[in-house]
């Protein structure tokens, strides 16, 4: 089953040939809340979880990206469905971008207690592009650019497909699915919406009763940069104290000739760390080093985690909801 459903993800990332688009807003921590890139996440905790980051992306450059999201989700219908809200804002430079979405997923079960769960979801709402003609260079201007904040507001949808298990998990996720058949080239400096895809999958192995080992990846793609892989290695110590890292590189699928050749895959590596406070609050922290072209350049980034539970798990759960 594991094998089937990662052969299938693979191949809808691999045939699907997404158009140009700027990169989303980048999270490091994403590992421990996966409704940031995949609707079909919602409900996977099984409790009411309120969840919110702030990332403050390479630090000394003028304009580097600033990012805040704040993220609602719980089960109904016995667990069988998961529902989210999901609010975020990212700014780079003089860009700015706001969304918010309601997700759904239908949690199919795959076993009697149904701690194995396929998951499939939906996510509608509204994002506002802008971008504020103050903060360009008036010494130099471009062909109609703007000298005041433009801005345009879209519909817009997402959908993805989540498996998971108590030790396995597997997801692929697309955006922007409405937002890009908007035309917004009256607004010359608001960039046009495109898909982004999502494809992760990890596992959790147990060394003893007090030490557990998770790895995972991450692959993004959208045509306008290069396709980025995420390797990352946690480990969990007591159920309460996760400490770990990731290496953030390029990789190439499929020719992208509007890149440039000479680019350097390796952008980041991360070091990361979430502490339980108590059974219903867990914090987190990661530092991102610039091992790339802007090393030496850059300060590193910052990101900031807090997640609280406000209901106890479900009995019949066998164990902590890892993923």
């Amino acid at each position: 089953m594991k094998r089937l459903l990662i052969t299938l993800i693979l191949g809808l990332l691999l045939v699907y040939k997404p158009a140009s688009a700027q990169q989303d807003a980048q999270y490091s921590q994403y590992l421990f809340n996966g409704i940031y890139i995949n609707p079909a996440y919602a409900g996977y905790k099984e409790n009411l979880n309120l969840h919110s980051f702030y990332r403050s992306q390479w630090t000394g450059i003028k304009g580097a990206p600033k990012s805040m999201s704040l993220a609602l989700d719980a089960i109904a219908n016995e667990g069988n469905v998961g529902l989210a809200l999901q609010v975020s804002s990212d700014q780079l430079g003089a860009q700015t971008n706001l969304s918010a979405y309601g997700n759904y997923a239908y949690r199919i079960r795959l076993n009697e207690d149904g701690s194995s769960r396929l998951a499939f979801g939906l996510g509608f709402g509204v994002m506002q592009l802008g971008i504020d003609g103050a903060k360009l260079n008036p010494n130099d201007p471009e062909p109609d650019q703007p000298t005041g904040m433009e801005s345009v507001v879209l519909p817009d949808a997402r959908a993805g497909v989540y498996y998971s298990t108590n030790n396995f998990f597997a997801g692929f996720s697309v955006d922007n699915l409405i937002s890009q058949y908007f035309n917004v080239k009256d607004r010359a400096f608001v960039p046009q919406p495109k898909p982004h895809f999502y494809l992760t999958a990890g596992t959790l192995i147990p060394l003893s009763s007090e030490i557990k080992i998770k790895p995972s990846i991450l692959l993004k793609d959208d045509a306008a940069g290069p396709t980025s892989l995420d390797l990352n290695a946690f480990v969990l110590l007591s159920e309460r104290l996760w400490l770990g890292g990731s290496y953030r590189t390029g990789v190439k699928l499929y020719n992208k000739d509007h890149i440039q050749k000479n680019l350097s895959p390796q952008n980041s590596a991360v070091a990361a760390v979430e502490f339980f406070a108590t059974e219903k609050l867990r914090i987190g922290y990661a530092y991102d080093f610039s091992v790339g072209a802007l090393q030496g350049y850059s300060s590193g980034s910052h990101e900031f985690s807090i997640g609280i539970y406000f209901l106890k798990p479900k009995v019949r759960m066998a164990t902590p909801r890892f993923f």
